[in-house]
């Protein structure tokens, strides 16, 4: 599947890499990431990016530190130039010179369930807070809340059909009862103002053959925030935070927790333990198993 946007006009190079991202289903943010950072060594050369060599990539790294460049934005121009050189240009000897700075992952912040209430029913209209809903109550990515399709409701099983996960990896999210009769609203609604179709997106955008922007979304979730007086920066992935993070309070294996946010990795979901805090809670102290010091007994002194 192709991007008008990415298609005209391209060098056969340029198209080369655009059809290697697309034979890997990378998603239309990510195709247009990567063409943005490999069109940055472009410039910095002043040539085509496949005439660099290794001492061009040391000098190009080099100069980015300097002018203060981000670490989490190195590391993803690092990503994009790796799959350009491994996998367009067949030259993995190139790749291996391009070094990835580690850097400290800042907690995510995280609502309270109180503050996920009100934030939900702080939307202006049913549609937002049906899309709202699904990102809280099946931890969807915003892009994936934005493209799902009304025949990715499978009332059935009871799952929703993520079909353009990151990475275009398929899986299947929960669907909890309330969230589906959320949904079932939002169709009965949405049908009546000739928005919604069978074959359609699940949340339309101003133009009912498009769906709504991630764009969107984030200044559904922030105008929400606001409204509901919750002083904490937030967006769309908020909610997927928050999802994960009440899942794992309550109980559930951090393994199914994986599953359920599509994470390849079991170091991502990790990261959720560090802001569980009723999780925390509910950990008895070692020391207070010793029984040394009991509310009402007298100190020692005393």
């Amino acid at each position: 599947m192709q991007y008008p946007h990415l298609d005209t006009p391209v060098s056969p190079l340029r198209q080369r890499l655009i059809d290697d991202m697309n034979m890997r289903r990378f998603s239309r943010e990510t195709q247009r990431n990567y063409l943005r950072d490999i069109g940055r060594l472009a410039t910095f050369l002043g040539r085509s990016p496949d005439t660099a060599t290794a001492d061009d990539l040391r000098r190009f790294q080099i100069e980015q530190q300097e002018d203060g460049v981000p670490v989490p934005t190195m590391n993803s121009i690092v990503s994009a130039l790796r799959f350009f050189f491994t996998q367009t240009l067949d030259r993995p000897d190139l790749a291996r010179r391009l070094v990835r700075l580690a850097h400290p992952r800042n907690l995510p912040v995280v609502l309270s369930r109180d503050e996920v209430s009100r934030l939900l029913n702080a939307t202006t209209c049913l549609k937002h807070q049906a899309a709202l809903s699904v990102a809280y109550g099946a931890g969807l990515r915003v892009a994936e809340v934005s493209m799902l399709k009304v025949a990715d409701v499978d009332s059935e099983r009871m799952l929703l059909r993520v079909e353009r996960g990151k990475g275009g990896r398929y899986r299947n999210a929960m669907l909890s009862e309330d969230l589906l009769t959320l949904l079932r609203q939002w169709w009965k609604v949405g049908r009546q103002q000739g928005v919604m179709h069978r074959d359609g997106w699940l949340f339309p955008g101003q133009h009912a053959m498009k769906p709504i922007s991630t764009r969107q979304l984030y200044r559904i979730v922030v105008e929400a925030a606001q409204a509901a007086g919750i002083a904490k920066r937030v967006g769309p992935h908020t909610l997927r935070h928050s999802f994960a993070t009440h899942l794992l309070e309550d109980g559930t294996d951090i393994r199914i927790i994986q599953v359920l946010l599509g994470h390849a990795k079991l170091n991502s979901t990790a990261l959720y333990t560090k802001v569980a805090t009723r999780t925390v809670r509910t950990v008895t102290s070692p020391l207070d198993k010793l029984g040394l010091f009991k509310p009402g007994e007298a100190s020692p002194d005393g």
